[in-house]
């Protein structure tokens, strides 16, 4: 099950709510969402899976998100946590893949893949290739009040810590 907030900071302050994010596929999609918040206000998308892990993207404006994941295996086994890995660890990822894909290792001595499974990709690979650790940018919120390493510290009920930080408890209070 997953949790998203959107803080968005507008000229009044922080506004909070919470999202559905039943068309969110991609990065863009992501993005998008938390643009029609708040126009060119910073904009801080929480996603947090049960406790396995949680994601922070902000978004500024036309600018690119920048992405935080608290335990990026994690988040690459899931839906929306693929989604902020992938896009974190992007180009490498994807060499990884390739380069595994290019080995033979599907136990056949002619190389020629078994029947079942030669069209799926193994389960997990991708999320093998993640690091079990904070991925991302851990500066993501250091100029709005949590620092690099308090933002890694964070494990159970971040987002309440992160809201703290920024002076949105309260809002964020309302929404929950």
């Amino acid at each position: 099950m997953y949790f998203a907030a959107l803080l968005a900071r507008t000229e009044d302050g922080w506004e909070a709510s919470d999202t559905e994010l039943d068309d969110v596929e991609t990065l863009s999609d992501l993005a998008e969402l938390a643009r029609e918040a708040s126009d060119d206000d910073t904009v801080i998308v929480y996603i947090e899976q049960e406790d396995a892990w949680f994601g922070i993207v902000r978004i500024e404006g036309e600018e690119d998100p920048r992405i935080y994941v608290s335990d990026g295996a994690a988040a690459a086994r899931s839906s929306y946590g693929e989604i902020l890995t992938r896009e974190i660890l992007g180009d490498d990822l994807d060499a990884e893949l390739d380069e595994l894909e290019s080995l033979d290792l599907d136990g056949t001595e002619d190389g020629e893949p078994l029947a079942d499974d030669a069209d799926d990709e193994p389960d997990g690979v991708a999320a093998e290739l993640v690091p079990s650790a904070p991925v991302g940018d851990a500066l993501v919120l250091s100029d709005l009040g949590l620092s690099e390493r308090e933002l890694r510290a964070l494990d159970s009920d971040a987002l309440a810590v992160i809201a703290d930080a920024l002076g949105a408890a309260e809002v964020l209070e309302a929404v929950r």
